[in-house]
Parts: C-alpha cells; structure tokens; sequence
C-alpha cells in the first residue's frame, strides 16, 4: 500500500492506494483510518457498485425480464464474468472482493461522511465502446467470453503476487488498454480525472477538513495529478451521441428488402416476389432459431425466434434475441437459486447451466443467428432476379 498527502484549499487529502483483492490493503486501510480519524471517507466506487458491496443479496433483486427489455443482457452477462473472475482470485488470496472499499464504508458510519467517487460503470464502460472499432469490439467480447472463464485455467503463484502488489481492476484496464488502445483514456485516464473531481466537489465549501480517499494503487498518480486541474465533472458524465454508422446499416436493411421485392415484381412478377420473401422468413428464421438451440434454448423460444426473426430484421428498434429471451425465461422461469449461483460461474459450461446465463445467451444468439441469416438472404434475394 501507498499513501499520497495532498491539500485542496486547507484541506487535507490523504489517498491510499490499495489492491482490491488483499488481506493486507485491507488492514492497512483500517489502521489509516483509525490513526488520521477523518471528517470525510472516499471510496473508489460508483452507486452501483457500493449498492452491490453492501448488499449480498442484490444478484437475487434482479428482474430479469427488465434486463432483456432494455437490451442490457449484454452488459449484465460480462458484469457477471467480472464478478466471478474477481471471486476467483479473492478465493486464492483468502479474502473477498471490495473487501477494502467495505472496510471504509463500515468505518465511516456515523463518524464520518462517506463520499462515493468514481463514474457510473456504465457511463465509463458507454464512452469506452463508442471509441472502439468494430475490430476492437469483437475482441473485447470474445476476452469476457472465454479468456475469463477459460477451463481448467489455474491462477498461479505469480498472479496472486502480482495482485498482491497491484490495483487488480487498473491492472487489467492497462492490459485492456494495451490490446486497445483506443479507450485507455476512458478507462483510466478519464477515471482518474473523475475521481480528483469528485474529491474537489466533495470538499467544496469546507474548510480544515481531512478526507481519506481509498482508491486503486494505479490511480493515485493520475488522481494526485488532476487535484490541481479543472476538472468539469459534467464532461466527463456525458455520453456525445457521433454518426453511428450501424444505425445507418440497421435503417439500410428495411429499404434494400424492399427495393429487391419491387424489382423483382417489376422483373419477373409476383411469381418471384412471393418466392423471395418465402426464401427471407426461411433463411432469417431458421439461422435465429439455430442460434437459440445453440443457447440449449427451450424449443418454443427457438420458434419464437423463427417467427419474429423475419420481422425484427426489418424493424432496428427490436431484436429477435429481446422475444427469445421473454420467452426463455417465461419458460424456464429462473429461481432464487438461479440467481445465487451466478457467483459461482467458473467454467464455459456453466453459462449454460445456470437459468439466468443461458437465458441471456438465448437472446445473443439468437440475435446472431437473425444477423447472419440477413446478411446471408440479402445476396441471395438479389441472385434471384
């Protein structure tokens, strides 16, 4: 552990930095608490997150249904992979995830003022994707999909110590950064900025105050940085909605479909017509369908995705995946169990065999099925005439 004295006004700063899986940051993060007795803790964390450190229970409160209506099934599968790599590692150190942020909290109680620091995860996680390449999105995927839960993957001795020694999160965002370079300044350089904002807001106004901030090791020298900076918060929350080419391609597909039926009727007559949208619902249908089989998908959900598969393709406001998914999850209705063993996911395999897991990737694979098979019957309509 480090410690880093600042002063913002005349106030008093004192940051330390921590590894968030170790037995020793967190008792280093007590005793310094304890000796300095501050006015104000600051903890490295977002709503969200302090919500789920200080509710064990917060995988049970989740609807599910309400998951798959907004389209974040994507984002709650790889908030799941995260989690339980982090469990993993907390395992072979003999301690628990956070359990350093939840040190502070606790400490904090009625003494002191708790002050939450970082950004929404999902605003960072928004801002980091709109500056990815496509390229770069598939490569990420397919990290959270199956570096993290690669089988019969042991966590060795040299991890372990490396952890000991780093911010575990900040370590993996500069690898991350490393393999895509494009949204370093997103997740970590803006982060840092963030967080010496929050702590200047925190203690606008106040005077002669003492603020221990309990942040990740690999941000202190960022954090010390911007202490001295302008830091507009509000810039930093905001989410620039840019030319979105797949919108473009999304809203492309409708109008291509039905240049294609008009000059087939046109060409050849209604014979063609009525032959080009049979071979559309069969091509879209069937390789959504297949997809949500592949998701060991209840055999009803793959003819729910066979029927609305056609449709949505059409229509970029819906998804294919979004009715499989209902549909899933009606059928197989998670229990709480269901829910509690999502913090025991440690194989491939069992995504597929927790109810929750599998359900999500019904609607992703279900979704790329109906991609695909646009993608495939677009070409082939066009050869028809």
């Amino acid at each position: 552990m480090s410690v880093k004295t600042s002063k913002v006004g005349s106030n008093e700063v004192i940051i330390v930095g921590t590894a968030h899986i170790s037995k020793k940051s967190q008792d280093e993060v007590r005793e310094t608490i304890l000796e300095k007795k501050p006015d104000i803790i600051g903890v490295e964390l977002d709503k969200g997150r302090y919500d789920n450190i200080i509710d064990k229970d917060a995988w049970k409160n989740k609807d599910i249904y309400k998951i798959i209506r907004e389209g974040k099934s994507h984002m709650f599968l790889a908030s799941v992979l995260l989690s339980n790599f982090q469990k993993r590692l907390g395992e072979e150190l003999g301690t628990t995830p956070g359990a350093e942020m939840l040190e502070a909290i606790e400490l904090a109680g009625e003494s002191s003022e708790l002050a939450l620091l970082d950004r929404d995860i999902n605003i960072t996680f928004k801002r980091a994707w709109k500056n990815m390449s496509w390229k770069e999105k598939l490569k990420i995927l397919y990290s959270i999909l199956f570096s993290f839960l690669e089988e019969g993957e042991e966590i060795n001795e040299e991890m372990i110590e490396k952890i000991k020694e780093e911010d575990m999160l900040t370590s993996m965002l500069e690898e991350l950064s490393e393999e895509i370079p494009n949204v370093k300044g997103t997740l970590i350089d803006e982060r840092d900025a963030y967080i010496a904002g929050k702590i200047k807001e925190t203690l606008r106004g106040k005077e002669d105050k003492r603020m221990v901030a309990v942040v990740g090791a690999g941000h202190m020298k960022g954090i010390v940085s911007n202490l001295d900076k302008d830091v507009k918060i509000d810039d930093l929350e905001s989410i620039t909605k840019g030319r979105s080419y797949l919108k473009v391609i999304m809203w492309a597909v409708p109008l291509v479909f039905i240049s294609l039926l008009v000059w087939g009727f046109y060409a050849h007559g209604s014979e063609v017509t009525v032959t080009m949208l049979k071979r559309w619902f069969l091509i879209n249908g069937t390789l959504s369908a297949i997809g949500a089989l592949l998701a060991l998908g209840h055999p009803i959900s793959a003819i729910v995705s066979f029927i609305v598969a056609p449709f949505t393709s059409l229509n970029p406001t819906i998804a294919a995946g979004w009715f499989a998914g209902l549909s899933e999850a009606y059928l197989r209705r998670p229990k709480v169990k269901d829910f509690e063993d999502l913090s025991d996911i440690k194989s491939t395999w069992d995504l597929w065999r927790n109810k929750i897991t599998r359900t999500l990737l019904v609607v992703a694979f279900a979704n790329l099925g109906s991609t695909i098979g646009t993608l495939i019957a677009l070409p082939y309509l066009a050869s028809l005439i």
